[in-house]
């Protein structure tokens, strides 16, 4: 044990792309992006090390200091909604309907009722009308699609 202590003790400075490689390595096991960070910061102090003789305590602070900094500015200047998509109503099902004409296939009574889209059954709301009326889906409320007459 104390052979392989040694053997890190020797290298100095490349330990840290030793940690890098591992953390983003780990990067690839666990699921999110959590040790990128990390690894970033680790090769950061790596060549750090490796331009000036710093002390191993001052690597360490040095080293968090780095990631804590890495981690602030993803949160602050990348977030999902920043991310422009070509697709974005991929998610939002009922949101893709809208403009669609379908058929309502139990009738609309009290403002609730059935619309047919395609092979699936959606919960409609709108205007009082029978089955086998054909209407516009206008929009959508929860998991209702939000009809009107055409």
């Amino acid at each position: 044990m104390q052979a392989i202590i040694d053997f890190f003790w020797t290298l100095g400075a490349w330990n840290w792309f030793i940690i890098a490689i591992g953390l983003l390595l780990l990067e690839f096991l666990v699921p999110g992006v959590h040790f990128m960070w990390f690894g970033m910061a680790a090769v950061a102090m790596g060549v750090l090390a490796l331009s000036f003789d710093i002390p191993v305590h001052w690597q360490l602070i040095i080293f968090a200091l780095i990631a804590l900094g890495a981690i602030y500015a993803v949160r602050r200047f990348w977030r999902a909604e920043m991310v422009a998509s070509d697709e974005p109503n991929l998610n939002v099902r009922g949101a893709q309907y809208i403009g669609r004409i379908v058929t309502v296939e139990e009738a609309i009574a009290g403002g609730r009722g059935k619309v047919r889209v395609g092979d699936t059954l959606w919960n409609a709301e709108g205007p009082d009308l029978p089955k086998g009326a054909r209407v516009k889906v206008t929009g959508t409320k929860g998991t209702a699609l939000v009809v009107a007459l055409i």
